[in-house]
């Protein structure tokens, strides 16, 4: 995990090499200072003599504003580090994500990753911080002061070695009963942002049916979770401040004790009173990186938890991939599947596509139709290689898809998927994800052929019209044709539209149909509907049934052959179509 994370610092390292410089120089400076205060006391205040208390006086001054400048630089130095760190944290996370293929997305939820790239980095940015400055601080002043305690007397600083195994114990048990539930929590918040992105994304449905306490008690129980989880974590961690206090205030009277001992018993032979009031100096100084370590430790136990799951996506490695000499160039639209078969969780026994033994023309029009679960999605998810077949193959223009440069494959498949996704921006700018060099000539013409060209146009600011996001200020149909002009952008050798037109009445539908068969003749149309009427006209039609290929012809001669399809074209056109 720290191999990996150490990996995001890159062009940062230099201030991450400097903040522990400058720390070590800022500690080496102050641990200075209680030895000339002690001098201070015995040479200068105690004898009366005025010019070694102003030469004293002069360089403790220096020392501190030293110790001061070199804090400050520190300071900014671990901040540029700590903040470069979290944003190439962020960076390598979500190109990542980027390149998941869609089994990788269904691992991670939405909310996780969100709350990954937020809440994990976050921590993991003021760990690193603290790794940086306070790590290196604390350990350093530790031994510096330890050293010059002993320096002026071993017996009394040998005080600090009883105390340490008992914080050493302490903090130990602090953490091994924490870091788990800190693992628990961020799991919590995890459902705590599902719970709070499904009701924003949703709200319109949640007032429609009055479900406003019922989302409320969701969102408290979630976040009831987090918070017995979070004092029950804070609790043990709070054992470590009056552990510490017990510490320091045992170190200080067992000095003050033997101290006062050793210059009354001695007449100030073994020890003066400046020594005395440096020991307790360094004491202090001791104690407080003692504290520190250990608010190390507990910082390092939360963020322990956010490393792992930012690994995880670090490491997730996407099942799809170019092969070493990809195919750069698709012939043609034509579609072959030979004895397909696709599981989600790649075991061959578990498959929701089997045996699929179908060949497809370019420029053919093919409609799908099936009842729900039949696997319409899944199946022409396989044809941009959105997921990879569990057994037999797809064939693209009489190449495997496989063999295929991914980019080049998917740029020749256009797919306007089931739920149409608009992005913040204008008309203009979405169009443009199907060609980002699109002209406004190109555009209008894909959609005129969408029949999205009549509404555009009666838009206060026409194709320069700001979409807000997800699309909320365009109706569902009016959202369908946008997606698929901009799918047509593409000029693509295949185009796939899943239930797409599920959104526009019939007569649209049509004229969207028509117009394919007239501008883009030679580009293959896969069209999955519910309904007979949009896709009775097509070249062929395939039924699939319970993940099978259950017939495959056209309209008449499904009318003849397929009870399914006999079935669902009397339920609609006897009993009244879904526009009736």
């Amino acid at each position: 995990m720290i191999k990996r994370l150490s990996k995001c610092i890159r062009e940062y390292k230099l201030p991450s090499i400097l903040a522990p410089i400058f720390i070590a120089m800022e500690v080496i400076l102050e641990v200075f200072i209680p030895k000339i205060m002690g001098k201070l006391m015995d040479n200068g205040i105690e004898k009366g003599d005025v010019s070694y208390v102003l030469k004293a006086g002069v360089l403790l001054v220096v020392l501190c504003s030293l110790s001061l400048l070199s804090g400050v630089a520190s300071g900014t130095a671990a901040a540029k580090a700590s903040s470069g760190f979290a944003k190439n944290l962020r960076h390598d996370m979500y190109h990542n994500v980027q390149n998941f293929s869609f089994a990788s997305i269904d691992k991670f939820s939405t909310s996780g990753l969100v709350t990954r790239l937020t809440t994990d980095v976050t921590n993991l940015q003021n760990s690193y911080q603290m790794i940086i400055r306070i790590a290196v601080r604390s350990p350093a002043m530790l031994i510096f002061s330890l050293t010059m305690a002993l320096s002026i007397n071993a017996k009394i600083s040998m005080i600090f070695l009883c105390v340490i195994p008992i914080l050493a114990l302490g903090l130990g048990l602090i953490i091994s009963k924490a870091h788990p539930i800190f693992k628990r929590v961020f799991k919590t918040y995890d459902k705590l942002n599902t719970v709070v992105n499904e009701n924003l994304h949703g709200i319109r449905v949640v007032k429609s049916f009055v479900r406003e306490d019922e989302e409320k008690k969701k969102f408290k129980g979630v976040s009831g979770t987090i918070f017995s989880d979070t004092k029950k974590a804070e609790g043990f961690l709070a054992f470590n401040a009056p552990l510490m206090q017990f510490s320091s205030y045992l170190c200080m009277l067992l000095i003050a004790w033997f101290g006062a001992k050793l210059i009354i018993g001695s007449g100030s032979a073994e020890m003066t009173t400046g020594d005395l009031f440096s020991v307790i100096t360094y004491t202090m100084q001791i104690l407080s990186t003692l504290m520190m370590l250990s608010m190390i430790f507990v910082m390092l136990t939360m963020s322990k938890a956010s490393g792992e799951r930012v690994c995880e996506v670090l490491n997730e490695v996407t099942d799809l991939h170019n092969p070493e000499n990809p195919v750069k160039e698709v012939k043609d639209g034509s579609i072959v599947f030979e004895n397909a078969g696709f599981s989600y969780s790649k075991s061959k026994d578990n498959l929701c596509l089997k045996n699929v033994n179908l060949s497809i023309k370019s420029g053919e029009t093919v409609g799908i139709i099936g009842s729900t679960g039949s696997s319409k999605t899944s199946f022409v998810q396989l044809i941009p290689r959105l997921y990879d077949v569990t057994e037999g193959s797809v064939k693209v223009g009489g190449v495997d898809v496989r063999d295929y440069d991914l980019d080049t494959l998917r740029n020749q498949v256009a797919m306007v998927l089931q739920k149409n996704v608009l992005f913040s921006g204008t008309i203009k700018d979405n169009l443009r994800w199907g060609n980002e060099n699109a002209t406004e000539e190109e555009m209008i013409e894909a959609c005129k052929l969408a029949q999205a060209h009549p509404f555009i146009s009666e838009m206060p600011d026409g194709y320069d019209t700001y979409i807000e996001q997800g699309g909320t200020n365009v109706s569902g149909g009016q959202k369908q044709r946008i997606c698929i002009a901009r799918s047509l952008l593409k000029k693509p050798k295949i185009l796939i539209l899943d239930d797409s037109t599920s959104a526009v009445d019939t007569k649209t539908d049509t004229l969207i149909r028509m117009a394919f068969k007239q501008y883009i003749p030679e580009t293959t149309k896969i069209i999955i509907a519910q309904r007979i009427s949009s896709i009775q006209d097509a070249d062929k039609i395939i039924v699939l049934d319970g993940g099978e290929v259950s017939a495959f012809g056209t309209h008449d001669e499904l009318m003849k052959t397929s009870e399914i399809y006999q079935e669902v074209y009397n339920s609609q056109v006897k009993g009244g179509s879904d526009d009736e």
